[in-house]
């Protein structure tokens, strides 16, 4: 890319970003200079040095020594950091946000209707490198700046664009889903330790068994559905497992939670 790329806010989410490109970085004779500003000197400090990057002066500074602005700061944030933003921010930067409920046409009430603006939603596996990431641009963001964009955010997984319109079904599908995912693991591990099997090791097995399906999933050419026909034998101890959970109606317990997810999403829009 061979800009400046700074980002503000490099907390759990913006900070597992930052470490993830820098190290895809690593070896580059293009790459990038990384800017980062966080209030917390310590820990800004602490990042700088595991990530290379430097360290902004303020706000104010970041967004003027910065190509490409990278907001991982908190929705209740934004009003008190946009004017901020805003007087140092010039019509030739990117600006990228991936706080939910702030939308493409809010940032744009602060810099502008020729600014480049880039909406993102990652998930929280972005800090061991499995994110995925949906990208959203408007009319101002060329291909070619917006194929560097998405590098940054390949390097912690995998990142995919859709129309903004569809931000709040990412949500629902992969934003907040590793909570769901999470509820799921636990209730196998706590089975499993109630049949005998230490936690250390119920945790293992879940945690892998989910992986592994979800590899399968992702891999392979054959549908959800059909991978759990396949692995129901007929009388067998899985379609048994099956015929609780579909009798306990689980596919509609987790599509009313996305749905609850989903209408969260809008509310804070102000939809």
């Amino acid at each position: 890319m061979g800009k400046t790329i700074g980002f503000l806010g490099v907390g759990n989410m913006g900070g597992a970003i930052l470490r993830g490109y820098a190290a895809g970085l690593s070896g580059s004779s293009d790459a990038p200079q990384l800017l980062a500003y966080r209030r917390s000197t310590d820990k800004l400090d602490a990042l700088c040095k595991e990530t290379g990057a430097k360290a902004a002066e303020s706000v104010t500074d970041l967004v003027k020594r910065s190509d490409v602005l990278v907001l991982g700061i908190k929705p209740y944030q934004f009003e008190e950091l946009m004017p901020e933003i805003t007087a140092a921010f010039t019509q030739d930067k990117l600006l990228v946000s991936m706080a939910a409920g702030i939308t493409i046409s809010y940032l744009t009430g602060y810099v502008g209707e020729d600014a480049k603006i880039v909406r993102i939603m990652p998930n929280t596996p972005a800090m061991v490198g499995e994110a995925i990431t949906a990208v959203s641009r408007n009319a101002n963001v060329g291909d070619e700046e917006f194929e560097a964009v998405m590098e940054i955010f390949r390097a912690i997984g995998r990142a995919e664009e859709v129309d903004e319109d569809l931000i709040h079904c990412v949500i629902g599908v992969s934003g907040s889903s590793p909570a769901y995912t999470y509820m799921y693991i636990e209730a196998l591990i706590n089975a499993a330790i109630r049949h005998g099997m230490p936690a250390e090791k119920a945790r293992v097995f879940a945690a892998q068994a989910v992986l592994g399906a979800a590899k399968m999933v992702l891999e392979g050419e054959e549908s959800p559905e059909q991978l759990r026909i396949n692995v129901c034998s007929p009388n067998g101890t899985t379609l048994k497992a099956v015929d609780v959970l579909m009798e306990k109606d689980f596919r509609g317990i987790v599509e009313e939670a996305f749905d609850a997810a989903v209408a969260r999403s809008k509310e804070m829009s102000g939809e």
